[in-house]
């Protein structure tokens, strides 16, 4: 049934922060317990999310936007401590509305984002904003592949979750205290500020450094692979990363570009089918 919902969306990975409960005010406390979806698992939260957005989709209703009752929680247990990660979707798909706005034509906008429906949904997101005083942004998402720059975060070493559908792979989930993936982060930076400064991934990685360190020190971070792990596990990117890195650190030319054609060879066809009919 998973299977079947998630065929003919886009394929889509997120990085995710869980923090501890007391991370979070009390307005998001609630929300947080709101979110949380019984004892049906991750595979079932991630299944009714997922029906969730394509009801909207193709609801007649003209506003594809989440109401505050389509939120949902992860809840991730690390050494004992629990961690959410609320899934803070009007905050997200009010992003999302702004970037469309921004970067489509103007017909297409509206007609993807009829003007009552935004309107409706600024005031939701006008209301969460006003109840913490620089609301985070828990999760990233992308499609059609990784950002190479998110496995910088993480090492072949880091407690790894495959999850298995058949003989296919539903997702792989890797997890990473914050302590070690923001350490990570700044490691490269510093590496790459010095080796490849006209890189474009300095530029990611120094984003995404100053994004992780808006959380709570007890924190972990999660690489959820989603679909796309069926396409690509086993999987050494992490290793190639930080291959490729510590060879351009140390002027190793030849290494650094075998490092990036084992990574092209890789994401690029899936990066392709996002331009496939």
């Amino acid at each position: 049934m998973t299977e079947a919902r998630g065929r003919g969306r886009p394929l889509s990975s997120h990085l995710r922060v869980y923090e501890p409960i007391e991370a979070f005010n009390p307005s998001e406390r609630e929300r947080i317990k709101a979110g949380l979806r019984g004892e049906g698992g991750r595979d079932e939260l991630d299944a009714a999310e997922t029906g969730a957005a394509l009801g909207r989709i193709v609801s007649g209703a003209g506003d594809p936007f989440p109401s505050d009752g389509s939120e949902f929680t992860r809840a991730l247990t690390v050494n004992g401590a629990v961690l959410y990660c609320p899934s803070q979707l009007v905050l997200r798909s009010g992003l999302a509305a702004e970037s469309v706005i921004n970067t489509a034509p103007r017909i297409l906008a509206e007609l993807m984002l009829p003007e009552e429906a935004r309107e409706r949904h600024q005031r939701r997101v006008d209301r969460i904003a006003s109840e913490t005083a620089s609301p985070r942004i828990n999760t990233r998402e992308s499609l059609w592949g990784i950002p190479f720059s998110w496995f910088v975060l993480f090492q072949e070493s880091d407690p790894t979750e495959v999850v298995e559908d058949g003989d296919h792979l539903r997702t792989v989930r890797i997890v990473a205290p914050w302590a070690k993936a923001i350490g990570r982060a700044r490691f490269a930076v510093a590496n790459l500020a010095l080796a490849a400064p006209d890189m474009s991934m300095l530029d990611e990685l120094t984003a995404l450094t100053e994004w992780l360190e808006e959380f709570h020190p007890d924190s972990a971070v999660e690489l959820d692979y989603g679909r796309v792990a069926d396409r690509v596990f086993p999987d050494e990117s992490c290793l190639d990363v930080r291959l490729g890195i510590e060879c351009l650190a140390e002027g190793d030319l030849t290494g650094a570009a075998a490092a990036y054609r084992r990574l092209a060879s890789r994401w690029i066809p899936i990066r392709q089918l996002a331009r496939a009919s």
